[in-house]
C-alpha cells in the first residue's frame, strides 16, 4: 500500500481522522465498502461518512476514478451539490466525509411510485440548473445526471452527487470518450462523425430526460443501458417525444429546449432558464437560498428504513 501513501500525500491534507468522529449507524453499502452517519465530536455536526477499501479500489482499477472525484469535490461547495467537508485514511481504506442527505434519491421516490406534480419538478430544475451552471463555472461536466444521482435532504431540496466520472474540461476543448448512462445520455455523445466531442451540454439534456421521467414516470425515449449505441442512434432519430396533454404548455416548451438534439440549440445556461417565460415567477435568490418550499417532502423515517441514504 505504500504507493498509495505517496500518492495521498498531496491530496489528504486536512489533519483529521477517524477519531475526530462518532459512528451512529450505517445506512448503505456502496461497491467499494459501507456508509454511516457519524457526528463531528467537537462540534457535534452530522455527516455521512464513506469507506472506500482500498484494496477493492486496486482490484477493480478504479484507483484513477477515486483520486479525480476526489480532486473535483475538494474544489466544490454548494447549496445544491452533496459536498465533500474531510477526508483522510487508514491502512486499510479512504474515508469521504460528506454531506447527510436524510431524503433518499429520486430513483428511490419514484420506485415508490411517488408522483411528483409539475411545481414541484419545477423547483426542482431552479435547483439543479444552479448547480448545473456552478459546475459549468468550475469546468466540470457531471456526465451522470440522473434521479439516482440526486439526493433530497430533509425538506425536499436536491443535491447532485456522485461525480465518480465527471471531467474537467479545459477551456476551448471538447471530450470525445464515451461516459455515462446511456438512457441520460445526450445525442451528440454517439455521434460517429470524425473529430465529434460534447461539452457542457450533455448534462443539461440528462436534466431533460429526469424531469421528464420526474413528471411521467418513464423516460421520453425507450432506451436501456443494454441498447447498442446504433440502436441507440436510430432512436433518436426515428422517435418523436410525447407529452401529456395535463401538462402545462410551458413546461412542455421549456423540455422541449432541454430535450434539444442539437446541442448548440439546446438550453444549456443558466440565464436560458432564467429568461424563459415560464420562470418569470422565480425569485432566484430565494431559491439559491433554500427559501421556496419544495412541494415533496419525503418520509425521513422510510427512507432510513430502506437504506437509501448515502
Amino acid at each position: 500500500m505504500s504507493s498509495w501513501h505517496s500518492r495521498l500525500d498531496w491530496q489528504w491534507r486536512n489533519h483529521f481522522n477517524f477519531d475526530h468522529f462518532e459512528i451512529l449507524r450505517a445506512i448503505g453499502k456502496g461497491s467499494f465498502g459501507k456508509v454511516c452517519i457519524v457526528q463531528k465530536n467537537d462540534t457535534k455536526k452530522m455527516y455521512a461518512m464513506k469507506y472506500m477499501n482500498k484494496q477493492k479500489c486496486v482490484e477493480r482499477n478504479e484507483v484513477r476514478n477515486v483520486f479525480k472525484e476526489l480532486q473535483i469535490m475538494q474544489g466544490l461547495e454548494h447549496p445544491f451539490l452533496v459536498n465533500l467537508w474531510y477526508s483522510f485514511q487508514d491502512e486499510e481504506d479512504m474515508f469521504m466525509v460528506v454531506d447527510l442527505l436524510l431524503g433518499g434519491d429520486l430513483r428511490y421516490h419514484l420506485q415508490q411510485n411517488v408522483h411528483f406534480k409539475e411545481e414541484t419538478v419545477k423547483l426542482f430544475i431552479c435547483e439543479l440548473v444552479m448547480a448545473l451552471d456552478y459546475l459549468q463555472n468550475q469546468r466540470i461536466i457531471h456526465r451522470d445526471m440522473k434521479p439516482d444521482n440526486i439526493l433530497l435532504d430533509e425538506h425536499g431540496h436536491v443535491h447532485i452527487t456522485d461525480f465518480n466520472i465527471a471531467a474537467m474540461l479545459p477551456r476551448e476543448t471538447q471530450i470525445t470518450t464515451m461516459a455515462g448512462t446511456k438512457p441520460y445520455m445526450a445525442p451528440e455523445m454517439f455521434s460517429s462523425r470524425k473529430g465529434a466531442g460534447y461539452s457542457f451540454a450533455v448534462d443539461w439534456w440528462s436534466l431533460g430526460v429526469t424531469a421528464y421521467e420526474l413528471l411521467r414516470g418513464r423516460r421520453p425515449y425507450h432506451i436501456r443501458s443494454s441498447t447498442s449505441s446504433k440502436e441507440i442512434v436510430h432512436t433518436f432519430e426515428t422517435t418523436v417525444v410525447t407529452y401529456p396533454s395535463a401538462w402545462s404548455q410551458e413546461m412542455v416548451s421549456l423540455l422541449k429546449k432541454l430535450l434539444e438534439p442539437n446541442p448548440d440549440q439546446r438550453f444549456s445556461q443558466l440565464s436560458d432558464v432564467q429568461n424563459f417565460p415560464y420562470m418569470n415567477d422565480i425569485n432566484w435568490d430565494a431559491v439559491f437560498q433554500k427559501r421556496l418550499i419544495p412541494g415533496f417532502i419525503p418520509n425521513v423515517c422510510c427512507v432510513f428504513q430502506n437504506d437509501t441514504v448515502i
